[in-house]
């Protein structure tokens, strides 16, 4: 039987053999910088070829400023055999620049293309709406980025709608996923704007958007689109196509959504000039309708002390009209109180004359006397009830 041995044990031989090479310490090794990343004054990152990668320490905070993503760079060290988590990486000590990445180079001669064609020209770019209640966003559906837009927009704008496209954010054939969903989004006429968005990542993890059929796709894209790849220092074509930048897909979420209680401030304080304007416009009209007042009062002041001389004139004459009318009526009215006095039967029956009825009609003479009933005579102070007699 073989005699086994333990994780522990095969580490610390492996590293033993790497200490032990003379040949592998303190040598030069040349490679594209990728993925670099810092934590706690040490800064990781990879150094790449054609065929092969290997990761890469360096613990000279001195150094950081010197490595740049996507540069070709000799970097001088010792490769180390890390026991417990069973890694190699390269210990870096010294850099020197050997010239740019192949992808870097790719990347400035395709934006000095574009830029030429003027797909980046501020004169093309579509203005951010004020108002946005639905916001598209093309990213992956499995990623923290889709997240972190919800929960930063919902936050500010819990009325706000967001609407996804998820595609692949990298690897082979991504560009042309996130050009057709540019295009597909561009079309639909329920969304006010798009955010393109993705996490950080080295040159390679973002080069999707460095591609030329993204920035194509944004340039004729008719619905404004902000891009939110990568974190702040990372920069991509369509940074420069698209019609906003946001360092990050959580900026592209603020920037999008207003919060709500600045739109309360702005509120109220529109509503405080209104107050004043509306205050003083209220006032000025005042002012103008009491000297108009005043102009009116003194004009009909000056009209009326004219009616009414003129009124009490009319009156005088009009008294003196009534008063003639009158005394005349009054002469004709007696004239004919006499008149009636005569006619009135009491008068007659007060001088001795009686009236006489039977059965409520007048008796005229003696033929009309119907024996059998009672007549009734009226004198001047009362009626008598009498039997007629043959």
């Amino acid at each position: 039987m073989l005699n086994t041995i333990t994780v522990s044990q095969l580490n610390n031989y492996i590293k033993g053999i790497f200490e032990a090479e003379v040949l592998l310490q303190n040598i030069q090794v040349v490679g594209e910088v990728f993925g670099i990343s810092v934590s706690r004054n040490i800064m990781y990152f990879s150094l790449r070829d054609t065929d092969a990668s290997i990761a890469c320490v360096c613990f000279y905070p001195a150094l950081f400023d010197s490595i740049k993503e996507g540069e070709e760079m000799i970097v001088t060290g010792s490769p180390n055999f890390y026991c417990k988590g069973g890694k190699l990486s390269f210990v870096v000590t010294k850099v020197e620049k050997n010239g740019q990445g192949k992808l870097y180079e790719e990347f400035l001669k395709l934006k000095d293309k574009l830029e030429k064609e003027g797909l980046f020209s501020q004169n093309h770019k579509k203005q951010i709406p004020k108002n946005i209640k639905r916001i598209g966003v093309i990213t992956s559906s499995e990623g923290a980025v889709i997240q972190d837009i919800k929960q930063v927009s919902w936050r500010r704008n819990p009325g706000v709608d967001i609407v996804l496209y998820s595609t692949r954010v990298q690897g082979k054939g991504a560009e042309n996923e996130i050009a057709h969903a540019i295009e597909v989004m561009g079309e639909y006429d329920k969304i006010d704007v798009i955010i393109v968005a993705r996490g950080g990542g080295s040159l390679e993890d973002l080069w999707a958007y460095n591609t030329e059929v993204v920035a194509r796709a944004t340039y004729n894209c008719p619905k404004p689109i902000v891009s939110a790849v990568g974190h702040e220092t990372d920069f991509t074509i369509i940074d420069f196509v698209s019609d906003l930048r946001a360092p990050t897909p959580s900026a592209a979420a603020e920037l999008l959504n207003a919060n709500l209680e600045d739109k309360k401030i702005y509120f109220k304080n529109l509503c405080r000039k209104f107050e004043i304007v509306a205050t003083g416009l209220v006032e000025d009209k005042v002012n103008y309708l009491k000297v108009k007042q005043n102009c009116l009062l003194n004009s009909l002041e000056k009209s009326i002390i004219n009616e009414n001389a003129s009124l009490e004139k009319t009156a005088l004459h009009f008294e003196r009209v009534a008063s003639q009318y009158i005394d005349e009526k009054a002469y004709n009215l007696g004239l004919l109180e006499n008149s009636l006095a005569k006619l009135n039967p009491t008068s007659l029956l007060s001088k001795g004359y009686a009236k006489v009825e039977q059965n409520g009609k007048p008796i005229i003479s003696k033929a009309g006397v119907d024996y059998n009933t009672n007549l009734d005579i009226y004198f001047g102070d009362g009626k008598v009830n009498a039997k007629p007699i043959k």
